[in-house]
């Protein structure tokens, strides 16, 4: 048997790959899997990068790099942020917001199915159990 972290990687491998894979048949080529690593981090109100590179694990630069390719492609914009005129903060756009409808029906059909391999119940306890780990902060 697999490690947790390897057991929890492979499910979230094969999710993340399927939603690229939908998102492409929805005709957005133009979205690489590091950017969507970026894009699927970015909050409601908008993200500073340096939020975003440390959510992903990638320098400030690369997080840079990774948004000025989704502005150019149209799915995110960047806007002043309301509380640091000097800031500015990175949203997503009428072009992102509709890849992201495509994701977000990818994902309910996936969890759909996660759900009915393990049944209701236990899928439900499985996603408490994962949000509590989720919220643990190492110390």
């Amino acid at each position: 048997m697999f490690n947790v972290g390897l057991l929890l990687f492979i499910p979230y491998r094969e999710l993340e790959e399927r939603v690229l894979a939908a998102v492409t048949a929805a005709g957005f080529h133009d979205l690489t899997l590091a950017q969507a690593r970026v894009f699927q981090r970015i909050a409601a109100e908008g993200s500073r990068i340096t939020d975003l590179a440390a959510s992903t694990h990638v320098t400030k630069q690369t997080a840079s790099s990774l948004v000025r390719a989704l502005e150019t492609t149209g799915f995110v914009e960047r806007v002043p942020d309301p509380a640091d005129a000097r800031a500015t903060l990175v949203r997503v756009a009428e072009r992102g917001a509709a890849a992201v409808e495509v994701a977000a029906r990818e994902i309910r059909q996936i969890e759909d199915e996660w759900r009915g391999r393990i049944g209701a119940r236990r899928y439900e306890r499985l996603k408490r159990d994962l949000d509590a780990l989720s919220r643990v902060s190492p110390d």
